[in-house]
């Protein structure tokens, strides 16, 4: 299979009437450098683009030039050539990518049809000898069950037509068109004779970034260490040796993604202190470009890790929050049918939702760019040991944001949420409505909770009274900050009237 590309534009320029192919066969191929150097730029999207400089010997007038070592998984229509000696002297005619690969099942097609050996045990002397026959039809070896490598084949052997045939199978040559790895093939013209130096770059896919966090807190959880690791797979069928590596984070758009659902490996690494990040932050666009510093080299099926950032002893605070609505109230916000019915928020949970939250600044270590990946929070037990105690996924964080990580649900603080009071207004143009939430703290020390609350049901609505301290988040959200005793109760009661 060959995807052929003329480059349309660039013959038109060179004044090309006829087929530019003529005599390509009777052309010996001339086999490109080894890459001089790789760049790599892998994006979130498990696609990468590759940059190679590699050498060229050619002669003058054309060329057919073959490139080895290609990622299986490009995509040949968006190869960019270049020459670095002389731009003006150099033109591609003809672009192919060939990926007909070996198999068991092409060779055998190849030799329909003709004249192999089978190599057969003679019972007497224990020994191979080989018996021509002729391929009639290919088989499948797995047909049947059959655990046989000509399973399923019809060959003519001395005469006779024999159904999957014994012996093993015996080719005297590699058929022309199957190649052991992919490759580019270019017609080129070449205004003078020497060695050109070129730029190929290219998209493809297999490669792919993600990164993983992990944290451990404090005894006190007001303090934590960070590490940051960039795990890069590669699974495009090729391996990158001394290659540059760049990361682009950010929701790059792609009109038809190149590929898509590669699997990634990914390894659980413990926090460990860097007294110099490896990777430099910049801009690209509206995303962001991570640089590392030093050149590495990235195997065929390979997956590396590489530290992106740590900080330690970054400042943090644990949050207990409340929010005891049942979140149906989200369906129905607005909803002119449902606005007045009474049993709708009379439905509530008693969990009480553990965070961590810490600022992506300088002062705590950090201040860069994070980004989106898991973060796995550890903290030692009273014997020392690090004990695993939630995860959460973190989206793209600018610098200077706060990261609030959702890590289960409080043990000992639970709470209770009802509706105690309810009345519609006169000529039904609104609707009061009496809430009561209770939290209590059964731990031996005092509990900081963020009671949350969402008025839903219309967006014109007023608190008339409360026996709490709240903030208005937005229009939908309110909270109560409250305090509780060790095994105390704490309630808050509020009035709200909804007016349509």
């Amino acid at each position: 299979m060959v995807i052929s590309i003329r480059l349309a534009l660039l013959l038109a320029g060179a004044g090309w009437a006829a087929d530019p192919t003529a005599g390509k066969a009777a052309l010996a191929p001339r086999l490109a450098s080894e890459p001089k150097t790789v760049d790599l730029t892998v994006y979130n999207s498990g696609q990468a683009l590759i940059r190679e400089e590699r050498s060229i010997a050619l002669a003058k007038g054309e060329n057919r030039v073959q490139v080895p070592d290609i990622p299986a998984t490009i995509d040949a229509t968006s190869l960019h050539f270049a020459s670095l000696t002389d731009p003006a002297s150099v033109r591609v005619l003809e672009q192919n990518y060939q990926y007909d690969l070996v198999s068991q099942a092409k060779l055998l097609e190849k030799y329909l049809g003709k004249t192999v050996e089978f190599m057969r045990e003679d019972p007497a002397t224990r020994r191979e000898t080989p018996v021509a026959g002729r391929i009639l039809a290919v088989g499948n070896p797995d047909a049947g069950g059959k655990a046989r490598p000509n399973a399923g084949m019809v060959a003519e052997i001395n005469g006779k037509i024999e159904l999957d045939p014994a012996g093993r199978l015996s080719l005297p040559a590699l058929p022309e068109g199957l190649i052991l790895k992919p490759q580019l093939e270019w017609m080129i013209n070449s205004g003078r004779e020497g060695e050109q130096k070129v730029e190929i770059s290219y998209l493809a896919g297999g490669l792919s970034w993600s990164c993983d966090y992990v944290a451990l807190l404090a005894q006190g959880d007001d303090k934590l260490d960070l590490t940051g690791w960039v795990t890069l797979s590669n699974l495009s069928g090729t391996a990158f040796r001394d290659a540059g590596l760049k990361l682009v984070a950010g929701d790059v758009h792609q009109v038809q993604p190149v590929s898509e659902g590669y699997a990634e490996a990914r390894v659980m690494m413990k926090a460990a202190a860097a007294p110099e990040p490896q990777f430099q932050q910049k801009d690209l666009f509206e995303y962001k470009l991570y640089s590392l510093k030093r050149r590495t080299d990235l195997g065929g099926a390979e997956t590396k890790q590489i530290e992106l950032v740590s900080a330690m002893n970054a400042s943090a605070r644990k949050m207990l929050v409340y929010d005891g609505m049942d979140q149906s109230w989200r369906y129905w916000l607005n909803n002119p049918g449902y606005r007045g019915q009474q049993t709708f928020g009379e439905q509530g949970n008693a969990k009480v939702g553990v965070y961590v939250a810490f600022r992506n600044d300088e002062k705590s270590g950090l201040g860069i760019p994070l980004p989106k990946g898991k973060i796995r929070v550890y903290k030692k037990d009273d014997d020392g040991k690090e004990q695993f105690v939630g995860e959460d996924l973190l989206d793209h964080t600018p610098k200077d944001e706060e990261v609030r990580l959702y890590l289960g649900n409080a043990f000992d603080v639970v709470g209770q949420r009802a509706q105690t009071d309810f009345k519609n207004l006169a000529f039904n143009r609104g609707v009061e409505e009496t809430v009561q939430i209770k939290v209590r703290n059964h731990k031996k020390d005092a509990a900081e909770v963020m009671i949350y609350e969402h008025p839903w049901r219309w967006n014109e609505w007023s608190i008339l009274k409360s026996d709490a301290t709240y903030e208005k988040m937005d229009q939908s959200t309110i909270r109560f900050p409250v305090k509780i005793a060790p095994d105390k109760e704490k309630t808050v009661t509020y009035t709200i009237r909804y007016s349509w």
